[in-house]
């Protein structure tokens, strides 16, 4: 894959959708607020890191734990190289799939799976399983016991060079 060029308002808008997400009607026009640009801008930039993959999806991430009725696995599969591109396309349809990983293992497609509700986990599971075409002995449950990190962050801009506090 092609690393992309980001100029420093990509990484201001990246690091404001990661950090500072607004839950509001028009968030795009929030944003273009807190960056000095237009609402079309971010919408154009948000479209652009989108259509060259920097940007997958943009959705929350729940803390399982904290809802009660949610339950949460981590699948590992061995999956034919030739077959990883469509394994890895139906894996991402799930929107209980949180995280999902290639490795170079045999097992070589990592993935979590959180499921809150009324949505079973073992029901998720084996429809993955079965959809995907990978067989029970090629793959690996191994359901959330503890939890030791949730919230991974990535950092775009140097807090202290945009004029922002710095901290750990």
């Amino acid at each position: 894959m092609k690393a992309v060029k980001l100029d420093k308002k990509d990484k201001e808008l990246l690091q404001l959708m990661q950090d500072e997400f607004p839950l509001e009607e028009r968030p795009w026009m929030i944003l273009g607020e807190k960056l000095g640009v237009t609402e079309e801008d971010v919408f154009a930039r948000v479209k652009k890191l989108s259509d060259n993959g920097v940007i997958r999806k943009l959705r929350t991430i729940l803390d399982a734990q904290k809802l009660g009725s949610c339950s949460s696995t981590l699948m590992a599969m061995k999956v034919p190289e030739d077959n990883m591109e469509y394994v890895a396309g139906v894996v991402n349809e799930y929107m209980s799939v949180t995280h999902n990983y290639r490795r170079e293992h045999d097992y070589n497609l990592w993935f979590t799976v959180t499921t809150c509700g009324d949505t079973d986990l073992e029901e998720t599971v084996e429809e993955i399983k079965r959809r995907t075409g990978i067989p029970d002995s090629d793959t690996i449950d191994l359901p959330t016991t503890h939890v030791f990190k949730i919230d991974v962050r990535f950092k775009f801009t140097d807090s202290e060079a945009e004029g922002g506090e710095s901290g750990e």
